[in-house]
């Protein structure tokens, strides 16, 4: 079977385009910031202003999921897709050519958006172009990209620390990103305008069942346990004794565990249902989370780095899924209703975050809280088994 990934209608360059706008929206305009955090806090980043900066990042995903609910017509999803390409590298840029406070807080906001529309537009058009009859299996492929993306990013920025500095590796990654861009400019368009009669679907306010209240809830709590490692897992690591400079190979076992997690918690929630999964992957989100606070293993430590790259990238997947089950005919109101839950922990997270590592002087009581959120979350989703039962 001959591949050609110059063909727009190719199934394996469409997956190759869509996992390249991950690398420039996920790798380099988010998870980048992760990587290289340890040698900007060495440098001049405070951890209340890699908090703020984290924070600011989310608000602005968050911005573009909800912006992205009311995209219906196909050729405005391709617009927005191609300005996520040029403002993730633009603001990357930006990180790679000054120190200017107010440019750095603009940018961490407009690279979230830049995110938001690699990620959800780019994964619509991703969907939209496969010839598949079945596009679930596909589509695992395609998210495998938010693990490649973690460990491209992180062995670029390790490579140029070597012989550079943070700066370097910044300028390096928007390099990368504005060469790649062009593939999955080029590849996720379409030949000719697309016709496109948006069916409309009445809004049901009782799709919003207590079940699925608890659900969104229990997204919520994920949206905070995921963001603490998610920003500050190399520094956790780097901070612990004895495993100084352990930190970038933690978020690398990070990426490599993430790679075939949606797939596998995929196949699982296939067999077992998506709930019971679902309250299993979050039970080892928060033993992952909880390991730095009782151990300075550097074995445990990578696991606690390998516990949560394998399941927060399944979550996602696991609860997008369900959700869009639960919704029937509406799947983008309760899909905006869970993303906008998810961003509020996010946002919200890394702020509690510095406010308890600036008072007590280490990462302890974050993760401490941060554990107990998810266990809420696990929580209400027992409750909702047993309502549901």
């Amino acid at each position: 079977m001959k591949i050609n990934l110059l063909d727009r209608n190719n199934n394996a360059a469409i997956l190759l385009a869509g996992i390249l706008a991950i690398f420039v929206g996920v790798g380099v305009a988010r998870f980048a910031f992760t990587s290289l955090l340890p040698s900007m806090l060495d440098d001049f980043l405070t951890i209340t202003d890699a908090g703020v900066l984290a924070s600011l990042n989310f608000a602005g995903y968050l911005s573009g999921a909800i912006f992205t609910i009311f995209m219906k017509d196909i050729n405005t999803k391709v617009r927005y897709f191609r300005l996520g390409l040029i403002l993730s590298v633009l603001t990357t840029l930006v990180l790679a050519t000054t120190t200017n406070e107010t440019m750095w807080l603009a940018s961490r906001v407009v690279a979230g958006f830049g995110s938001a529309m690699l990620l959800i537009v780019g994964g619509a058009l991703v969907m939209v172009k496969l010839n598949y009859e079945d596009k679930t299996k596909a589509m695992g492929i395609h998210f495998t990209g938010i693990g490649i993306a973690i460990v491209a990013s992180e062995l670029i920025s390790q490579y140029v620390l070597k012989s550079g500095n943070w700066a370097d590796a910044w300028l390096t990654l928007s390099l990368f990103a504005f060469v790649v861009s062009f593939y999955s400019m080029y590849i996720l368009s379409f030949d000719k305008i697309l016709k496109q009669g948006a069916v409309k679907h009445k809004l049901s306010k009782s799709i919003f069942s207590t079940y699925v209240i608890l659900l969104i809830l229990a997204y919520f709590t994920e949206g905070v346990g995921f963001v603490v490692q998610g920003t500050f897992l190399p520094d956790i690591i780097n901070s612990l004794k004895g495993l100084d400079g352990y930190g970038s190979l933690g978020w690398l076992v990070v990426g490599i565990a993430g790679i075939p997690s949606s797939i596998i918690w995929m196949r699982l929630a296939h067999n077992y249902g998506s709930v019971n999964i679902i309250i299993v992957a979050m039970a080892l989100q928060m033993v992952g989370i909880l390991i730095p606070t009782f151990s300075t293993n550097m074995y445990l430590n990578l696991l606690s780095g390998a516990l949560y790259g394998s399941t927060f990238i399944g979550l996602v997947a696991l609860f997008m899924h369900l959700g869009g089950k639960l919704a029937g005919k509406n799947p983008i109101v309760l899909m905006g209703s869970m993303t906008t839950a998810y961003g509020i922990g996010q946002v919200g997270a890394p702020l509690y975050s510095v406010a308890l590592i600036e008072y007590f002087g280490n990462y302890n009581s974050t993760l401490y809280v941060t554990a107990a959120v998810v266990f809420t979350g696990i929580l209400f989703l027992v409750y909702a088994k047993k309502i549901s039962d």
